[in-house]
């Protein structure tokens, strides 16, 4: 089967080449860009793409291409903008742009299979567009990975909320009518909260939504974390995980009993967030 790259959806000239450059975003080891990407697209597709340090990676004119890493090779477009203004500034957003609304179909769509080998977050498009693989091209809007199983659940907290607010029909399915003993890992700090979800809180999918929605979900060392350190430490800190899931059929009784068992295997009352 004949190879799809970037350039046959975009139909640049060979003398446009030199008119365009691509930004790579990648986690810079305190962000990833991803979460903030599908809590808000323009935190990338501007912030993001427009930031500057010291180096300038623009022109005024210049058409700008913004990836957004998904995997070790695959990248995903989610802007295609010309640069209309260089405000001269470092350590900020540094340009403004204007989308291109002949390419606006493509955005959060096109999912792109490249193998990035230098440190460069910025390269002339010309340089390397015969590498640029479309390996595919979404139904819809990309909206985070499919529900990978109950085994291999870890979310952050920006992911959890992603899942949530976008509605996610895999992963909603998947939540919505699962009792489970679950945890939550502060990477702060290393503590840890066990907690369980039956019928009485809704199942894992209301358990889940009420962290989202303050933080704490109503449990008392967590209602005195956020006190004390406000929800941001929430948002920047808290993983959440699958212990055990079982199906609505399975009697409250049994997800109490394993949810006390975690509890004193993990030492979570003694050591982490559990206060009974």
């Amino acid at each position: 089967m004949k190879k799809i790259y970037l350039n046959d959806l975009l139909h640049f000239s060979k003398e446009e080449y030199r008119n365009v450059k691509i930004r790579f975003n990648q986690s810079n080891g305190y962000q990833d860009p991803m979460h903030l990407y599908q809590h808000n697209p323009d935190i990338v597709n501007h912030t993001w793409l427009f930031w500057r340090n010291k180096q300038r990676y623009f022109q005024v004119g210049q058409i700008a291409i913004c990836l957004l890493k998904l995997s070790y090779d695959t990248w995903l477009l989610t802007t295609i903008k010309r640069v209309t203004k260089d405000l001269d500034v470092y350590d900020a957003i540094n340009y403004e742009g204007e989308e291109l609304e002949q390419y606006k179909s493509y955005f959060g769509r096109v999912v792109i299979k490249y193998r990035k080998t230098s440190q460069q977050q910025g390269r002339y498009y010309g340089e390397i567009c015969d590498d640029l693989e479309v390996q595919q091209i979404l139904p819809t809007v990309f909206e985070g990975n499919d529900f990978p199983g109950y085994d291999k659940v870890r979310l952050s907290y920006p992911q959890l909320e992603a899942v949530l607010n976008h509605g996610k029909r895999d992963w909603i399915a998947a939540l919505e009518n699962q009792k489970a003993v679950y945890l939550i890992t502060d990477k702060e700090n290393g503590k840890m909260y066990v907690g369980s979800a039956t019928s009485d809180y809704g199942m894992l999918l209301q358990r889940w939504r009420s962290y989202i929605s303050n933080g704490h979900g109503g449990n008392k060392e967590l209602i005195e974390l956020v006190e004390k350190k406000g929800i941001n430490y929430i948002k920047n800190n808290f993983y959440y995980s699958i212990l055990e899931n079982y199906n609505a059929r399975v009697d409250d009784q049994v997800i109490l009993e394993r949810e006390s068992w975690w509890k004193e295997t993990l030492q979570t009352r003694i050591f982490g967030y559990n206060s009974n």
